[in-house]
């Protein structure tokens, strides 16, 4: 994200304003997940956060949801629980942002669900109890919880589901922003060398 915002014009940050803040959010985490050896793969994906930015709700509510059925299937049974009501509470968050009934579910989460109905189950009767009944903004607690359950998941390659979670999370901002394969940022050699040329020790 740092050198997303020098390569956006932007003060150097880890946070820059060209980048939706879960988006970027999700992005550093990934980052700081990722094993050394994989992480320069992730540098492909540099240029494409630059611009993805909206003040539009669903943006957090699809980005929070993204994550968590990402991490769903591989994470600690804990972890599943958690992110099951990270799940329902942002629901409830954009059903009423949709003028929907409360208890809907959007398709993304009916089909990770459907994987660990046992989770899903647990966290419905804690949300029946808890008397936050999902007010908060759970976004950036719930990507966290998701990308910490993908890093530590007893899977073969962890770091590609990383990527590959990073990589949808920027394919549905692009589809959120209506942009086109054909709209994708191309950065010239030139505007790479400044800040990747080798410097003396």
């Amino acid at each position: 994200m740092e050198l997303a915002s020098y390569l956006a014009g932007e003060k150097w940050s880890d946070s820059p304003a060209c980048t939706h803040r879960l988006l970027a959010h999700m992005a550093r985490l990934v980052n700081d997940f990722t094993d050394d050896d994989a992480r320069p793969q992730l540098a492909l994906l540099i240029p494409s956060v630059i611009g993805l930015q909206s003040d539009d709700p669903q943006w957090d509510y699809e980005l929070t949801l993204l994550a968590a059925a990402h991490a769903l299937p591989v994470a600690a049974e804990s972890n599943q629980r958690a992110l099951a009501v990270g799940m329902l509470a942002c629901e409830r968050l954009y059903a009423a942002h949709e003028g929907r009934p409360k208890n809907t579910l959007t398709t993304r989460t009916r089909r990770a669900f459907a994987q660990v109905p046992l989770a899903e189950g647990w966290a419905r009767s804690f949300m029946s109890t808890s008397r936050t009944q999902g007010s908060q903004d759970p976004g950036p607690n719930v990507i966290e919880c998701a990308t910490r359950s993908i890093a530590f998941a007893c899977v073969p390659e962890p770091d590609d589901l990383l990527r590959a979670l990073l990589e949808d999370a920027v394919e549905l901002c692009r589809a959120l922003a209506g942009r086109r394969d054909d709209q994708r940022e191309q950065l010239a050699p030139d505007q790479w060398a400044p800040i990747c040329r080798p410097v003396r020790v």
